[in-house]
């Protein structure tokens, strides 16, 4: 069940944005600064932040200390992440003694956790609000009522299972070419290392038509790659499943192609891999997290599959698209394995030869069936292993990416790099190119000759059409 925006809501937006309004009318404008850290989805999360504030009147600072209203956006699925955040709030103390009426808030998934709460609560007494994620439709009213001087607001939800899709958010995107479409919220997978399921709560998906919608907008507005977000997304389930829900988005008039993640592999049917290899403005890039090679570790992370169904979906995805570009996410170091579960792990990759891996090193989080485990691997171990398997992946990666050197590709150019002159791209497989060329260029898509290519990056010269 979705729901839609509620009237006092809106009122809430209204008033503030005839304060706003006053104010400048006084000569006085109001600024919000919001900082993000973690996923796309939290990415997606913050535009619709960004949309809201800006309906209530404010106008976007990249400096904090400019901002009348402070908002960061934390990431809970590593210790690091959680840690970052705290202190990027402690930072926050000096801007609130120099502008005591600043409001500052701190949401996302972090904010989901009871005693990460608490901490909030006693160690940063200036900060005025918290909220989770599946409440971020209540900014408005946490804003008004701190506005007009209320105490500090913790708002949580504790009934995970009453989460809805809320429907109807401003969105301010970042981008004007690539788009994020969150199509489901929330997790019922609850692999025994992750924090998600406790932080958003269960699956819920969005109605087909309202997602349909959205993506139609985005076409209408030039948008040319568009990604379809869910924690478990081929999980997706509403009037129809994910693959029938990507057959009719790719039944749409336009130039645009749809990629999407996360994927599980226990939920890739044949169906959506036939789609897949079947629909043309499905990107041919598949991210599909394997994690471990070993299935005796795949077993104690709640996996729900082994090593043979994982390569035997990779098979099937080959054959449906030789041109697949595969990636996946990889953890080393989870209780008690062993040198042998490492090098199955190994041995995977050396197998399925993936375009690139996102390799991260086991994170205890609190409440997780993983984090009570015994034979907790030494911190030590678990960076050889992480150092291991980069080297290996990144010889796999330079080979992939050599055979593109003397070919030319289509390349969507997203921004300017660091060195002036020098933009950034990515091709349909999701692969990063740099090239010179003008600002111009942004958003549209070129032809590039790759006359190198290393590990992470390939670089090339425009083709002009002739």
């Amino acid at each position: 069940m979705n729901i839609q925006y509620d009237e006092q809501i809106s009122d809430y937006i209204n008033r503030i944005k005839q304060r706003n309004a006053e104010n400048e009318q006084s000569g006085k404008i109001s600024y919000a600064h919001i900082l993000t850290f973690g996923c796309q989805q939290n990415e997606a999360d913050s535009e619709k932040i960004r949309g809201l504030l800006l309906q209530m009147g404010y106008r976007l600072t990249d400096t904090p200390e400019n901002a009348d209203i402070l908002l960061l956006n934390t990431c809970a699925v590593r210790e690091h992440a959680e840690l970052k955040a705290l202190s990027v709030v402690g930072g926050y103390k000096h801007i609130k003694t120099a502008k005591p009426d600043i409001l500052i808030g701190v949401c996302g998934c972090m904010t989901a956790q009871e005693h990460r709460i608490d901490e909030i609560k006693h160690r940063y007494p200036y900060v005025d609000f918290t909220l989770e994620p599946s409440q971020i439709h209540r900014l408005p009213e946490l804003i008004y009522r701190k506005l007009n001087g209320k105490r500090r607001i913790f708002l949580s939800c504790d009934d995970k299972e009453a989460y809805r899709a809320v429907e109807g958010f401003p969105i301010d995107r970042e981008l004007s070419h690539r788009a994020w479409v969150s199509i489901m919220y929330g997790c019922n997978n609850f692999c025994s290392y992750c924090i998600v399921p406790y932080t958003r709560g269960r699956e819920r998906s969005r109605n087909s038509e309202d997602i349909l919608n959205e993506v139609k907008d985005l076409i209408a507005k030039g948008y040319k790659d568009i990604t379809l977000l869910g924690q478990n997304v081929n999980s997706y389930k509403s009037d129809c499943d994910f693959a029938e829900l990507l057959e009719r988005i790719c039944e749409l008039d336009g130039d645009f192609l749809i990629r999407f993640m996360t994927s599980h592999p226990k939920d890739v049917s044949d169906k959506l891999i036939e789609v897949f290899g079947r629909e043309k403005k499905i990107a041919p890039h598949f991210h599909l997290p394997v994690q471990s090679g070993s299935d005796r570790i795949l077993k104690l992370m709640n996996r729900h599959y082994d090593t043979a169904h994982y390569l035997s979906t990779v098979d099937k995805l080959r054959k449906a698209n030789p041109n697949v570009s595969l990636t996946s996410d990889i953890i080393v170091g989870f209780p008690s394995e062993t040198d042998e579960d490492f090098e199955k792990t190994v041995e995977l990759v050396e197998k399925v030869r993936f375009d690139m891996i996102y390799t991260f090193i086991y994170s205890k989080r609190k409440f997780t069936p993983a984090a009570k485990m015994e034979e907790q691997i030494d911190e030590s171990v678990k960076s050889k292993r992480l150092a291991r398997l980069s080297d290996v992946q990144e010889s796999i990666c330079i080979e992939k990416n050599k055979i593109y050197e003397d070919k030319t590709i289509r390349v969507l150019t997203d921004a300017m790099s660091r060195n002036q002159g020098i933009l950034s791209g990515r091709t349909d497989t999701n692969k990063l190119v740099h090239y010179e060329g003008d600002e111009s260029l942004i958003g549209q898509y070129v032809n590039v000759h790759i006359d190198r290519a290393d590990a992470y990056a390939m670089y090339g010269k425009i083709v002009l059409d002739k």
